[in-house]
């Protein structure tokens, strides 16, 4: 299967990628079958070659979790809500609203102890 990723280069700190088309069982920095694209993280700039990267999306090609949001930047493809995000967001709601239902409490517990210390005096 053919795989679109990262391939690193540059200094030792000061890494550059190259989005590149190879074999899924070949090493990371080892000879892609084509070069496909430009990314570096620290400026964030990205170069892609459209044409490239479409005829290897039609064949079938399958970039990574990296290359896929670069490609999604880039209006290559189409925003696509992953399962592990779907996920993580639910959870998040779920902290907020345990979040907000414990305020909740401790502001009408503090109301009912103020109230009875004011009927006490």
């Amino acid at each position: 299967m053919i795989k679109l990723r990262l391939k690193r280069f540059g200094k030792k700190k000061e890494a550059s990628f190259r989005i590149v088309a190879c074999n899924s069982t070949s090493r990371r920095d080892g000879r892609p079958l084509q070069e496909l694209g430009f990314y570096n993280p620290r400026t964030k700039e990205t170069r892609l070659d459209t044409e490239a990267l479409r005829t290897r999306l039609t064949q079938g090609a399958q970039p990574t979790d990296v290359v896929r949001t670069l490609l999604e930047k880039g209006g290559l493809l189409e925003k696509t809500e992953r399962p592990s995000i779907a996920i993580g967001k639910a959870k998040l709601e779920k902290e907020k609203l345990a979040k907000v239902k414990t305020k909740d409490e401790e502001n009408d517990s503090s109301k009912v102890e103020s109230e009875g210390n004011e009927a006490e005096s």
